[in-house]
């Protein structure tokens, strides 16, 4: 029988008990959730669960504070920075070096999220988790990159003012979602910061080198939820709880 107030299954003995399951997540000790759930910061399915003898199903959708909790554990969520030189595919039919070498110890299999060309090196999320992976990559759900991009030239502000306006390139019109200049140019370079959703081929390289500004050097720094921070290149490492619940969330919430 379901709980119209919580939208659980409060009476079935089928499935674990909500707080054994959260402290089995990491989320916290079991005592610590119990206090959770009483206090309603816990939903499931999209309901706010207040009763402590509350089970879930295996593939119950829980968040915590709003944030998405991982339960199946045989999901990996992996964050490479890769380094130039690789392509982002598994296996290259061209017999050039691929993103093999930094799986070859996760006995999972696991697929890059979208791409960064050869040239380009940063934040790539490696998962088995194909739904997310979707929702990650498709450029119709709008999710945000970050790139950091060494450009030869000295730019100004009328050329950022020039990438958050727009453009019309061959394949269509382009703005960024953000600009930056990043300090002040020197020795014939310049730093920009830029932020789209496009997900179009090479399209950071095209839209600076539209503006006059061909790239020397390029680093994607973040990927929606997720940032690159200090992990050096061609290092992996899994997500964070954090950071999990952070992509899980967004991914949920996608239309």
């Amino acid at each position: 029988m379901t709980d119209p107030s919580t939208g659980a299954n409060q009476a079935s003995t089928e499935g674990e008990r909500l707080q054994k399951v959260l402290a089995a997540a990491g989320v916290a000790s079991r005592r610590v959730v119990e206090d959770m759930i009483v206090a309603g910061r816990i939903t499931v399915d999209g309901a706010v669960v207040t009763e402590l003898g509350t089970r879930i199903r295996p593939d119950a959708m829980v968040t915590v504070d709003g944030t998405a909790v991982q339960l199946d554990t045989t999901k990996r969520y992996l964050m490479l920075n890769k380094p130039t030189g690789v392509v982002s595919t598994m296996s290259d039919e061209r017999g050039r070096p691929d993103l093999r070498e930094f799986v070859s110890d996760i006995p999972e299999r696991v697929y890059n999220v979208g791409r960064l060309d050869a040239d380009t090196s940063g934040l790539l999320i490696l998962t088995n988790d194909g739904d997310l992976a979707h929702v990650l990559a498709h450029p119709s759900f709008g999710v945000q990159k970050t790139y950091v991009a060494k450009v030869r030239g000295a730019v100004d502000q009328r050329v950022i003012r020039r990438l958050l306006d727009g453009f019309e390139l061959d394949d269509g019109s382009i703005q960024a979602d953000a600009a930056r200049l990043i300090g002040s140019p020197s020795m014939g370079h310049s730093m920009v910061e830029l932020t789209l959703h496009s997900g179009r081929n090479r399209i950071v390289r095209r839209m600076l080198d539209h503006v006059g500004h061909p790239v020397v050097e390029l680093v994607r720094r973040s990927f929606g939820p997720l940032n690159l921070g200090t992990l050096r290149a061609g290092r992996v490492r899994e997500l964070s709880t954090i950071e999990r619940g952070a992509i899980l969330t967004l991914s949920r919430s996608a239309p």
